[in-house]
């Protein structure tokens, strides 16, 4: 029945958050994927997320490309900003639109074959670049779209659902992502929101590049024994390295904390505190993620929670020293300082 439109009106009696808001406020219009598609696990993360960060739906913008997890922007946010590009080219288009306007907070959502082939050179710019944004890729190592061949993330010697068994490596984004230099680098798992909803919120508030890999099952070509991503097989072989809450108007200003737990300060006063469940995981060194995702893979383990963290990170705009504020919002006078302006700027580049 995906074709009935959700009520507008709500029970007078929901809970609000800080800014006025619903739940309800954050959703989008009913969801036309499968019956138990990862996706829209992942969907309801994200309204969680922003309903539990009071954040106003219209300061944000959210770019998606092609496929299925690129429909998935219309069932979220639905007051909020949207732009569907081409296949593959989200994030050349979220990285102009947040040169323009630095005052919104930019969600970018792919899926693993959007990003991971024929997007795959856009992802490695917008990691390296240090684009602030949320970049978030629904993985289910299937073409969904196009009745399931595998993608470019579907493990070497995983069977599709017609038996073809797959002979290719697999591309993983999070190693990817560590490698081209994002600030935060996490995985998670449709099925387990306890642990999505934190890692989008810390994601969120971080201040430069962060990436989250979702491992999200498709019911219809993925869900099947032999199958890598499948419902069964990645709670059978989840390994979460930390478990994340998010605490605001935190007072420390240094990072402490006990072999147990970890407390990383954020530039907004926010606080991440993990909570280790492997004791050798440091989450804010950069090679140390790299070796335990690979070291997890090796004993066919699926490593999830927060990968990497840079607590300084900074983003694009500071970065390149750019004016404060919005530039889509500046005025002739700042636009064209005049001849003298420009024959100080010619001369500092000599």
């Amino acid at each position: 029945m995906t074709y009935l439109a959700k009520p507008r009106l709500h029970h007078p009696s929901l809970t609000k958050n800080k800014v006025g808001y619903t739940r309800r406020d954050y959703e989008g219009k009913v969801s036309t994927l499968c019956a138990g598609c990862g996706h829209d696990s992942v969907s309801a993360a994200i309204v969680q997320a922003c309903w539990q960060l009071d954040i106003e739906p219209h300061r944000v913008a959210k770019l998606s490309g092609i496929g299925c997890s690129s429909k998935t922007p219309d069932y979220f946010l639905g007051a909020s900003h949207g732009f569907n590009t081409v296949h593959g080219r989200m994030p050349s288009v979220l990285t102009g639109a947040y040169l323009a306007n630095r005052e919104l907070l930019y969600l970018g959502i792919s899926g693993d074959g959007d990003s991971a082939s024929i997007g795959l050179g856009q992802f490695a710019h917008a990691m390296r670049r240090g684009v602030r944004m949320v970049y978030i890729v629904e993985n289910n190592g299937v073409y969904g779209l196009t009745k399931g061949q595998f993608s470019a993330t579907a493990d070497k010697g995983s069977v599709a659902k017609k038996g073809a068994t797959n002979s290719d490596a697999a591309i993983d984004l999070a190693a990817l992502a560590l490698q081209l230099g994002a600030t935060y680098v996490a995985r998670g798992f449709s099925g387990d929101k306890a642990q999505l909803v934190p890692l989008i919120e810390a994601a969120i508030r971080h201040g430069g590049a962060a990436f989250i890999d979702v491992v999200s099952p498709c019911v219809a070509f993925n869900n099947h024994a032999g199958s890598t991503r499948s419902y069964d097989h990645v709670r059978a072989h989840n390994e979460a390295l930390n478990r994340i809450d998010v605490i605001d108007l935190a007072a420390e200003t240094v990072v402490q904390g006990s072999p147990e737990v970890l407390d990383v300060p954020q530039g907004d006063g926010s606080l991440l505190r993990l909570r280790r469940l492997d004791a050798g995981h440091d989450p804010t060194d950069r090679l140390a993620a790299m070796n335990a995702l690979q070291r997890h893979a090796a004993a066919g383990e699926i490593a999830t929670g927060l990968l990497y963290i840079d607590p300084s990170a900074r983003d694009w705009h500071a970065a390149h020293r750019t004016p404060p504020g919005a530039l889509n919002v500046l005025g002739e006078a700042a636009l064209c300082p005049g001849s003298d302006a420009l024959a100080r700027i010619n001369a500092s580049l000599k």
